[in-house]
């Protein structure tokens, strides 16, 4: 589909590719704050910037991998139908032309309801329907949403399609055409509000994306878009907002506040550059911070040119937490000057369900709900990833399995069909479970999360050790006298569970008494220890593919195949084949955690 700008999108001589949106953000009386009694001194307006982030297509209070109301042991919930009812609340007490409602990302992906209307009964169709999170947003009144890295996992025409139902404009500064290196979204948008007996109000929203998009979505996105780092856009683009008038610069901004990336040296941009750009671009006022999944109710961060500080917020992902920025301004000098900005964060637990957007979702869901509950198998014995980050788990032998399969029959008859095939997976979750009996799409699911699809890596023996060095990283070095304790093993520094790979085909230990570096002990290949210049089909997940993680090596393998059927679908082929999920159909020891060479479990 072609990558041209939609409706909220114009060009003007002046300044470029932008938005200019203009005219009061304006309620029925009723909803109006009553007005203040007249007083002396200067002009002052309140506002206040609502910010969700990384829906990740989560509408209800509901977990569709367990058939159930969404619960967990901090008493959270979920869904766009709690943030309606804080928002609605937030509208009412300040009045709703003293608000704006923007979010930072990653909206169309993470549940099964983003799924199938992606894929099952897809937006894409002809007279397909409307997605449900553009139909929960526009009832709700987003004013702007910047896009995440997840938007782009289904594709720029699926992404074009839900741009197209929306009422409000997807922002992406840093999202340019690969040709003219133009914006290819709407950078910004730029809201007036009308103060009473003063100046208009200009508020600005610029929206910045996630520059790993040009790895993660590859194969989407290479020769159409390409997607600078955020410190560098946005220095571009707020000067220009602030020389069209804008009082209030925010920035929604799909990226971490921590100044990690997880792509290691394959750009030469941060993935969570938020505080970066705080720090060094001058002239914003708050950023809607999003894509870690973390919560930050309030961080400020001083300008290094103007020494001004900038407030940034994060609200916990999947519509557990809505932010508030409250901006205070003060007319002076002829013009609008913020006076403080501070943020909180209001929690979705506190609230029900808007019964509007209930109402005006249920259908979908319920559909939703009735195709994750087909069964396709059923399982002799229940499997579980409750200790699969450190003892080789049966359940990830059977993403593995799933993937060698794929892969092998793809390389048949060619060039390559006579390499042993060998395959990573991931521990994603950590309380999926496949119980013993009916085995259904929400199983299976739960297992694989995530849409990734399957590609095959040539890679040679000393490639594949280098790779498990890697992923052995992930392990805490524990010393062989040491207590262990399971919640303390895993994850040093900060490296996520999705970020550990077993590796299928082969036999070897992880010694954890050893500096990350040196672990891989005993690594055997049909029970002779491993040769260097043996070549491997590696069957990996695009994410890791295409360099996500920043394992070493895989990125850069020659490609010898690929396809775009989600893995998960995979999965679900290969149980509705076998009709029977029996483990001596999949299950293999091919790893044990050791220290100094003594089993730790």
């Amino acid at each position: 589909m072609p990558l041209n700008r939609r409706k909220f999108l114009t060009s003007s001589a002046a300044t470029g590719a932008g938005v200019a949106l203009t005219g009061a953000v304006a309620a029925p009386a009723a909803q109006a704050a009553p007005a203040a009694p007249a007083q002396k001194g200067p002009k002052r307006y309140s506002l206040t910037v609502m910010g969700t982030t990384d829906l990740h297509g989560h509408v209800f209070n509901w977990d569709y991998f367990k058939d159930a109301t969404y619960n967990d042991t901090a008493g959270n919930a979920q869904g766009l139908s709690r943030i309606s009812t804080l928002v609605n609340q937030v509208r009412e007490e300040k009045g709703r032309d003293h608000t704006l409602l923007v979010d930072a990302g990653d909206t169309i992906q993470g549940t099964p309801l983003a799924y199938y209307y992606a894929k099952v009964d897809p937006i894409t169709a002809k007279g397909g329907p409307v997605h449900p999170m553009a139909r929960a947003m526009n009832a709700i009144g987003y004013d702007a949403v910047a896009l995440g890295n997840h938007e782009f996992n289904y594709g720029i025409e699926t992404l074009r399609k839900f741009e197209s139902q929306c009422d409000f404009p997807l922002l992406g500064a840093n999202a340019l055409d690969a040709k003219t290196l133009k914006p290819a979204f709407a950078p910004y948008v730029i809201k007036t509000f009308h103060a009473p007996g003063g100046a208009p109000v200009k508020v600005a929203v610029l929206g910045l994306t996630n520059p790993g998009i040009a790895i993660w979505d590859k194969a989407y996105v290479q020769g159409k878009l390409t997607f600078p780092g955020l410190e560098e856009q946005a220095a571009k683009w707020v000067p220009k907002l602030r020389s069209m008038g804008a009082d209030v610069v925010i920035v929604s901004a799909h990226s971490g506040s921590d100044g990690t990336s997880s792509y290691g040296d394959q750009v030469p941009y941060v993935e969570n550059a938020a505080a970066n750009v705080a720090r060094q671009v001058p002239g914003i006022d708050a950023i809607l911070v999003g894509h870690a999944h973390a919560e930050i109710p309030e961080l400020r961060v001083t300008n290094e040119q103007t020494g001004k500080t900038v407030v940034l917020s994060e609200p916990l992902c999947y519509a557990e937490r809505l932010t508030l920025f409250d901006i205070e301004l003060v007319f002076e000098k002829g013009r609008w000057q913020v006076e403080s900005v501070a943020a909180s964060l209001r929690n979705s637990n506190t609230v029900p369900d808007d019964p509007e957007i209930t109402k005006l979702l249920s259908e979908q869901h319920a559909a939703v709900v009735k195709y994750v509950n087909q069964v396709v198998g059923k399982a002799t014995e229940t499997l579980t990833t409750v200790d699969a980050r450190y003892k080789d788990a049966s359940i990830i032998d059977l993403i593995n399995k799933v993937q060698e399969d794929v892969v092998k029959a793809a390389m048949a008859g060619g060039a390559y069909a006579s390499l042993p095939v060998i395959s990573q997976a991931s521990p994603f979750s950590r309380t999926s479970q496949i119980p013993a009996g009916d085995v259904t799409i929400r199983d299976l699911s739960s297992l694989y999360v995530y849409d990734n699809t399957l590609v095959a890596k040539l890679m040679t023996g000393a490639q594949v050790r280098a790779y498990l060095e890697y992923s052995a990283g992930y392990f805490v070095q524990t010393a062989a006298d040491a207590v262990v304790d399971v919640d303390k093993l895993t994850n040093a520094n900060n490296r996520p569970d999705y970020n550990y790979d077993y590796v299928s085909g082969l036999r070897y230990d992880i010694d954890i008494a050893q500096p990350a570096g040196s672990r891989i002990k005993n690594l055997t290949f049909n029970g002779a220890a491993l040769d260097d210049a043996q070549e491997f089909v590696f069957a990996v997940n695009n994410y890791r593919a295409n360099g996500g993680g920043a394992f070493p090596y895989v990125a850069s393998a020659k490609e010898l195949w690929s396809e775009s059927t989600e893995i998960r679908t995979r999965i679900a082929e290969w149980v509705t084949a076998k009709g029977v999920l029996d483990p001596k159909d999949f299950a293999s020891v091919d790893w044990k955690l050791t220290r100094n060479g003594a089993p730790v479990f």
